[in-house]
């Protein structure tokens, strides 16, 4: 157990009738402002290890809690060349995927993001709880990446989720380890839909995965050179979250985040008790020794769907 300091959307910052935003590439610049909550965090460490002494099968359960871990090796270590992030790690996801998760027809794999807590880098560690999507974001990333159109339609009628697979890379993830909030201990007035601006896409670039760029710090507060590519869920504070982390987290252990569920409780089609997502965000552990490596991670934003 460790206690954090969380920092949540303030719903008294949202000026009534608007949309809010935020940008993709940098956590110092929204529409609204933070408020900051220290709340417990609990270690799933010794559930996973089986030393708990009533160990909770919501550690390895997505449906439960809307999150799991698993002990999951990868033959990628370096994660330095996009091409071997992308045809080869992606391959291992998948397959990681379908090893645990049991039913599934097919996966698409439609980007990445590797964070490192690092000024010179692109992407650094995410302090705001948040959603990756929301429902209406995650059936859009279904016709923007499965084609022919009637195929997305065809796969928009069954069950599909939209799951993150995280993993540290080079080292224990004991800096800036993330945090999850089980999903039983969110309500849905806690979610408010965000638009999410990235920096305007190059139209003589076919594919920008993984070719983030550092942002203009003069400009944080403007909105030139952005567009709208999506939609995500910051998350206002509620004294009823738990949150969890896996202290020490390493490279050869996969968290999975549920971002969105048609089959989640809530949803048209869900089920009661099916974890619909997980808020969740980086945090700092006072109990992080000080000489403690930078963070460095990798997700990788899969949308599956089941037979």
């Amino acid at each position: 157990m460790t206690t954090g300091v969380f920092r949540y959307l303030d719903p008294a910052t949202v000026e009534p009738g608007s949309k809010p935003w935020s940008k993709v590439d940098t956590d110092a610049a929204n529409s609204y402002a933070r408020t900051e909550r220290r709340r417990s965090v609990a270690d799933l460490r010794p559930f996973l290890s089986g030393d708990a002494p009533a160990a909770p099968g919501f550690a390895a359960d997505i449906d439960v809690a809307g999150f799991a871990v698993h002990h999951a090796p990868a033959r990628e270590r370096l994660f330095v060349d996009d091409a071997a992030v992308r045809n080869g790690y992606y391959a291992e996801v998948e397959a990681l995927l379908r090893a645990k998760l049991p039913g599934i027809h097919r996966v698409v794999i439609f980007d990445h993001t590797i964070r490192k807590h690092d000024p010179a880098a692109p992407r650094q560690p995410v302090q705001g709880v948040h959603v990756d999507q929301t429902p209406g974001a995650a059936a859009a990333r279904v016709r923007r990446h499965v084609q022919p159109a009637a195929e997305a339609e065809n796969l928009l009628r069954g069950r599909f989720q939209l799951i993150n697979v995280w993993r540290p890379i080079a080292h224990a993830a004991s800096d800036f380890p993330l945090a999850v909030v089980d999903w039983r201990t969110t309500d849905p007035a806690d979610l408010v839909a965000v638009d999410l601006l990235y920096p305007a896409a190059d139209p003589a670039a076919d594919d920008d995965r993984g070719k983030e760029r550092l942002p203009d710090p003069t400009r944080a507060a403007s909105t030139a050179g952005y567009e709208i590519r999506g939609e995500t869920y910051s998350v206002a504070p509620s004294p009823r979250h738990k949150l969890y982390y896996v202290k020490d987290m390493a490279p050869d252990e996969a968290m999975f985040i549920k971002c969105f569920d048609s089959w989640g409780q809530g949803q048209p089609a869900g089920r009661d008790g099916i974890a619909a997502l997980t808020p969740h965000t980086a945090f700092v552990d006072p109990g992080t020794p000080s000489d403690a490596k930078p963070r460095e991670s990798i997700e990788v934003r899969c949308l599956v769907f089941y037979e």
